[in-house]
């Protein structure tokens, strides 16, 4: 239980790194496709790099983050392997790993980080007149169908694919 919560920590410091990479140094608006497209209409193109090397820190800092996801992943793999995990006990790992991680975007990404301190604003100011008066962040509809219905099955598929292999 403590290596799965710990793996879900993981997984959520690999995507927020993802999405400072993304929109802080990388800044490609092919990368928010997720973003509503009310957003996605009024995103300008930068050609311009924010300095000098930043868009290869952020293919860097987004390579490391794929690493972390995967590799944490498989590392619950792996452990669940070797300490003989049922079906039930992949299935609430990946369950728990994931509903950490959809809880963790949805609170600190979306609400906090783009919603109350203006993060994305702050490196695409064009979007501050579509976001006014929006009081939850991104895809309410999206995170939920994601939370209550997507994750558990992946959960459920890639717990019965981890038992073919014991």
């Amino acid at each position: 239980m403590i290596l799965t919560i710990f793996l879900a920590i993981v997984i959520c410091g690999a995507v927020a790194l993802m999405m400072l990479a993304g929109v802080a140094f990388i800044q490609d608006t092919k990368m928010f496709s997720s973003a509503p497209k009310e957003f996605r209409e009024v995103l300008k193109p930068r050609e311009k790099e924010l300095f000098y090397g930043a868009r290869a820190i952020g293919w860097l800092l987004m390579a490391f983050s794929i690493v972390m996801i995967v590799g944490s992943l498989g590392v619950a793999v792996w452990d669940g392997l070797r300490s003989g995990y049922s079906f039930w006990q992949f299935f609430m790992r990946f369950i728990l790993v994931f509903t950490i991680y959809k809880l963790f975007d949805m609170i600190c990404l979306d609400y906090f980080l783009l919603m109350k301190f203006h993060f994305f604003q702050f490196y695409f100011p064009e979007i501050e007149s579509v976001s006014q008066g929006r009081k939850y962040g991104f895809n309410i509809k999206s995170q939920l169908f994601k939370l209550l219905i997507l994750f558990p099955a992946i959960a459920a598929l890639a717990a019965w694919i981890c038992t073919l292999f014991q």
